[in-house]
């Protein structure tokens, strides 16, 4: 595993821990903590939950596939990628981000045009609701 990919690791887990410790003793209506936008809030939760269920599932249909995390991004536009397994640094194949203080989020890239792109719809709209359960496989 190279430096860049523990890092990220490490970071997607302390953006986990960061949910998780986030959602312990909140009412569901509290508001976003200061400094963080809604499109990073919203990014983190899917993030995690894509993370949980295509790679660490090792779920086949995204086995070709690894993420890159860029949810740390001083444009205001968190986003994480899906490149080839053996390319860390490639083309991104998939692109999923939010920008400012919007919770939509934009998917986009070659994987979208394939079969598995409907999952990917389904799957981040269901997360981006806020429910981050897995998906059957497709």
């Amino acid at each position: 595993m190279s430096p860049r990919q523990t890092i990220a690791r490490l970071a997607l887990v302390a953006a986990a821990g960061l949910v998780l410790a986030s959602c312990q003793s909140k009412p569901k209506n509290a508001p976003a903590p200061s400094g963080k936008s809604a499109a990073l809030l919203t990014m983190e939760q899917v993030a995690i939950a894509a993370h949980k269920c295509w790679i660490a599932s090792k779920d086949p249909a995204f086995k070709p596939y690894q993420m890159a995390n860029e949810l740390n991004s001083f444009t205001g536009t968190p986003r994480f990628l899906l490149v080839p397994v053996k390319q860390y640094g490639g083309k991104p194949l998939l692109v999923v981000q939010a920008q400012g203080n919007s919770r939509r989020v934009d998917v986009y890239g070659p994987l979208m045009a394939e079969p598995l792109g409907a999952r990917i719809g389904s799957d981040i709209a269901r997360w981006q609701a806020g429910n981050p359960a897995c998906g059957a496989a497709a």
